[in-house]
């Protein structure tokens, strides 16, 4: 064998009970999986203390473009995630063409928080078709192994061109964009994805394509689906945010029954309240009519984080988008005079605001991150003590540091304490067969926050803290389940012949670490990256992708095609 892992508490995926074992690999599979193995092997590893289990499954990233310019998909794999799933919410880079690349990349840049200077410095867009991107993806090379479902909106503008946001199809243009999908699923997209959300706005402001699409067209686009092994449908709807409507609940089934696949959407947020059972109805629905929907959800509470530099959200404020359109300089003279800057504080305030006028409480702001010498005393501290300290007003002090910081100043709100009605809902949901963990958005809003730590959370103050599940319900929901709804062979398990995608970690010390800003995008553009803390080892076919806690460079990972890596799970063989 090339490598046997000695005495590890394994944990399988299964849900079976853990065990101290051998796990032998070979040829990037395991191969035996045995109280103790006698036979010999090129390398040994002892994981004594260490608990082995299925590398994570993430189906939710927003990775298409970082993994051009970052093999490894960090952070997530340095949090145990060996599979990730791009091309979700119908944003994908493919298919293209020169005269689609700018509007694709400033699209990205608005919808999804990836910097314009890192989609215009780190991707090659030397593709036209899917098929393309795939093969480009493929000659870079991954850490992690890596699937792409079609998106709507790529589609849509490759056919309709400027006309893609401006109204509905007509038959000529659908039928165009099937044939085009088609192409795509058959090159080894594993599916179809689509947005209709509100927030989902193009570089220019406008909704992005897939917004205009009719129901017509989208259930023409799902039912294109089925004609393809191993392929799934993704989506988000006004309702995913707001509540689902009554129309909205049977579009999903709809949906569903066209592909007769599952339908995954995101994201299901969960309170005391049960406010969610709303919306898990939706897949109760849709099982008694023989289809399949699935909400993703994260386990832990989503923690934003604004800068001035973005200006993401801020700019929803009344009277704020001219300010925060300004060029950078500009933008620190304009948010350095005290007129300007009475006049943003009255707008956000005002009845015009809306439900972002609970941003203007600017004394609850607590500063994540500062950037320069004369302003790192303030991290970790909330605006109404500096302010009360400087006797000054809130949003002077705030705007003072942000202005001292050239912009880059990290501000999170505040954010709901979290009660232990609110952790035993969570939980609940968490096994619910209508329900996935999974929805970290890796990849994407690099600005605002990164969620790639839920599965670190998961396994680790989940358990060990909080005792909300056993490690063994934790690492089933992270491995199992996600790869038995995309049909993955051979993944999401420890068994043999399966994959060798595999995680040691610590079980008394893994942990989502500290938050941090990192300049390391092309065109010397920033991220928020989330530390990983008690992982020290991962591998994948076998092949070690991360020792000791750092990245060994090494990709072994595949490019997932359907048809080939998965296999069809019809939406009829499971239901909740």
């Amino acid at each position: 064998m090339d490598l046997i892992i000695r005495g590890a508490t394994v944990v399988d995926g299964t849900g079976a009970p853990s065990r101290v074992a051998d796990v032998g690999i070979a040829d990037g599979r395991i191969a035996q999986v045995e109280d103790t193995i006698t036979e010999g092997a090129k390398r040994v590893f002892d994981a004594d203390g260490l608990v082995l289990a299925p590398g994570f499954v993430d189906l939710h990233t927003h990775y298409d473009a970082q993994l051009l310019w970052d093999p490894s998909a960090s952070p997530s794999s340095m949090h145990g995630v060996t599979t990730v799933m791009g091309g979700n919410c119908g944003f994908t880079l493919a298919p293209a063409g020169e005269e689609h690349v700018d509007y694709l990349a400033r699209m990205m840049a608005r919808v999804e928080g990836i910097p314009l200077a890192a989609l215009e410095h780190g991707v090659p867009w030397d593709w036209r078709t899917f098929e393309e991107y795939l093969e480009r993806v493929e000659r870079g090379g991954t850490s992690v192994n890596a699937g792409f479902l079609a998106g709507h909106s790529a589609i849509r503008r490759s056919v309709m061109g400027d006309n893609a946001t401006t109204g509905e199809a007509n038959e000529n243009q659908i039928d165009e964009m099937v044939e085009l999908l088609h192409h795509s699923l058959e090159a080894g997209a594993l599916g179809f994805s689509t947005s209709q959300a509100p927030t989902h706005n193009d570089g220019n402001g406008d909704p992005v394509p897939s917004r205009s699409a009719s129901r017509s067209e989208l259930l023409a686009l799902a039912a294109a689906v089925q004609d393809h092994p191993g392929t799934q449908l993704e989506c988000i709807i006004a309702g995913c945010l707001n509540g689902f409507s009554d129309d909205e609940v049977e579009l999903l089934a709809d949906l569903s029954i066209a592909a007769d696949r599952p339908l995954n959407w995101n994201v299901l947020g969960v309170t005391a309240s049960g406010n969610h059972e709303h919306q898990l109805q939706a897949s109760t629905r849709a099982a008694e009519r023989g289809g399949r929907v699935v909400a993703l959800t994260i386990p832990q509470a989503m923690s934003i984080r604004l800068s001035f530099l973005s200006g993401f959200v801020l700019d929803g404020l009344p009277g704020w988008r001219e300010v925060i359109a300004l060029p950078a300089a500009e933008r620190l003279r304009a948010l350095s005079d005290p007129e300007i800057r009475e006049r943003l504080n009255r707008g956000a305030r005002s009845d015009e605001a809306g439900i972002l006028a609970n941003l203007a409480r600017w004394e609850r702001f607590t500063i994540v991150e500062a950037f320069t010498a004369g302003t790192a005393q303030f991290e970790g501290r909330r605006i109404s003590e500096i302010a009360r300290e400087q006797q000054k007003d809130p949003f002077d002090a705030l705007l003072d540091i942000v202005v001292a910081d050239g912009l880059r100043t990290g501000l999170r709100p505040d954010m709901p304490k979290e009660d232990d009605d609110t952790w035993q809902a969570r939980a609940a949901v968490w096994k619910d067969p209508r329900a996935i963990v999974g929805a970290s958005d890796a990849g994407a809003h690099l600005d605002m926050f990164c969620m790639a730590g839920y599965s670190t959370f998961l396994v680790g103050p989940a358990v060990r803290d909080l005792g909300l599940l056993t490690l063994e319900e934790a690492v089933r929901l992270l491995t199992d389940v996600p790869a038995r709804l995309y049909g993955l062979d051979g993944r999401g398990r420890i068994e043999p012949g399966a994959h060798a995608d595999l995680i040691c970690f610590d079980p008394d010390a893994v942990a989502p670490g500290r938050e941090r800003t990192l300049d390391d995008l092309p065109g010397g553009a920033s991220r928020i990256a989330v530390d990983a803390v008690g992982i020290p080892h991962v591998f994948v076919s076998g092949t070690a992708i991360i020792r000791d806690g750092v990245l060994t460079g090494a990709t072994p990972g595949t490019v997932l095609r359907s048809g080939r890596d998965t296999s069809t799970v019809n939406a009829a063989e499971v239901k909740p």
